[in-house]
């Protein structure tokens, strides 16, 4: 059995060499990869700033609702997940469509919608969100509200109603549009929107972004359109762009981060390859609580063999 001073000799040395190793690679400028899950595509959609499709990609403030799972692109919020089928970068907008949404095709019975008051995101007034199966004491039907279009929202409630798809919320063909709302809450405008079917008496919902041809409900787009903030472009992410990064974030200040194709952060651009100062912190603290193990464990085999 080695003696305590051979035994600390040979910690010395094996501590020595990756630290030697770690310190060599920053200080010659090479590149200690943190981070190769970003990619610019989620299955057909492209992907690009401030959305990112996982953890330390794009914008830290999109990361909670934005994520790529199995080649889908998905929105999260408190009422449950639902799948992004489209993004205009342009408009800086983003389409979502809820499985449990009823359609002119399929009807069914959902739980409602939900948005965040504190996301970057906010509900497009384009969107035209109706209620169906509604009880007659339902509180959208209080006349001193005013919750439902009575307008133009007839036409909206007799379209729907004339699909076929109604037979699975228990209606027949063509029934009174007397269950049918057209919800006009400005509750509904912007962020903080919240729809609990239970709470208002209704049996499902849909919403409408684009009619088409208003006259045929089957050529009607459904699906909720947001509008999400766009002002996190900063010249930073565009110097990474122009380099063929992606950008993201990293360390536990989510300071910004340029990730490189071949997998490494750089506080720039892909052009300089600079280290990541976040990744060396990371394994600098690695190596630091592998010592202080190795040193514990020293400090027991001293205990024993006294």
């Amino acid at each position: 059995m080695p003696s305590a001073s051979e035994t600390l000799l040979l910690i010395t040395i094996f501590l020595l060499l990756p630290l030697h190793a770690v310190s060599s690679a920053i200080h010659a400028g090479h590149a200690i990869p943190i981070n190769g899950l970003c990619r610019d595509t989620c299955g057909t959609i492209p992907v690009k700033f401030p959305f990112g499709t996982g953890f330390g990609c794009g914008h830290p403030d999109f990361v909670r609702y934005i994520k790529c799972s199995s080649g889908t692109l998905q929105f999260s919020t408190g009422t449950g997940i639902y799948t992004i089928s489209s993004i205009d970068y342009n408009s800086s907008t983003i389409v979502v469509t809820d499985p449990l949404m009823s359609t002119c095709s399929s009807m069914q019975n959902s739980g409602g919608f939900s948005l965040d008051r504190a996301s970057p995101f906010t509900i497009r007034e384009e969107n035209i969100f109706v209620l169906l199966g509604c009880s007659t004491t339902s509180p959208v039907f209080d006349p001193n509200e005013d919750l439902c279009d009575t307008g133009s929202g007839s036409r909206v409630c007799r379209g729907l109603y004339s699909c076929k798809g109604v037979a699975g919320i228990g209606l027949q063909q063509n029934a009174p549009i007397s269950t049918c709302c057209v919800y006009d809450s400005q509750v509904g405008v912007g962020s903080g929107y919240a729809l609990v079917l239970p709470k208002l008496q209704c049996s499902s919902y849909t919403s409408i972004y684009e009619f088409g041809d208003e006259g045929d409900p089957m050529k009607w787009k459904f699906g909720i359109s947001l509008q999400y903030n766009d002002s996190y472009y900063t010249n930073a992410c565009k110097d990474c762009e122009a380099s063929e990064g992606l950008c993201g974030f990293s360390g536990l200040d989510q300071s910004f981060a340029c990730v490189c194709q071949n997998g490494v952060n750089t506080t720039r651009s892909c052009f300089e390859q600079g280290y990541a100062l976040s990744g060396a912190v990371e394994l600098e603290v690695q190596i630091k609580t592998i010592i202080g193990g190795l040193l514990v464990s020293w400090m027991l085999l001293q205990t024993r063999s006294r």
